[in-house]
């Protein structure tokens, strides 16, 4: 899990982030980047009843969280990320995941 600093839980930064942030595309995701406006790089995941049941989603959205925590975490600059899952993320293993993920981060 990423620690408290690290997460975007209010609903009005979902809509900031996704409005106002680039967009990266990725054939298991698409990442919406902007600028910080925290000291640390915060990430929000969304994923849709689409990608499958409710434990499908969990797995992704857990999945997607650790490989932020291990892998990317912290980021210089600072920025903010919401993750959204593509149905094709419902059938993605872990290592599927983290290697279309990745390059989109390094890339931002």
């Amino acid at each position: 899990m990423l620690p408290k600093p690290n997460r975007v839980v209010h609903a009005a930064d979902f809509r900031r982030i996704v409005r106002t942030g680039r967009r990266l595309t990725s054939s298991v995701a698409v990442l919406h980047v902007t600028e910080a406006e925290a000291a640390t790089s915060r990430f929000g995941f969304v994923v849709s009843k689409k990608v499958g049941n409710a434990v499908v989603r969990n797995r992704v959205r857990r999945r997607m969280s650790e490989h932020v925590r291990q892998h990317v975490l912290p980021l210089d600059p600072p920025v903010d990320v919401v993750v959204r899952a593509l149905p094709a993320a419902g059938i993605a293993d872990y290592g599927t995941l983290a290697t279309a993920f990745e390059p989109l981060l390094r890339s931002r």
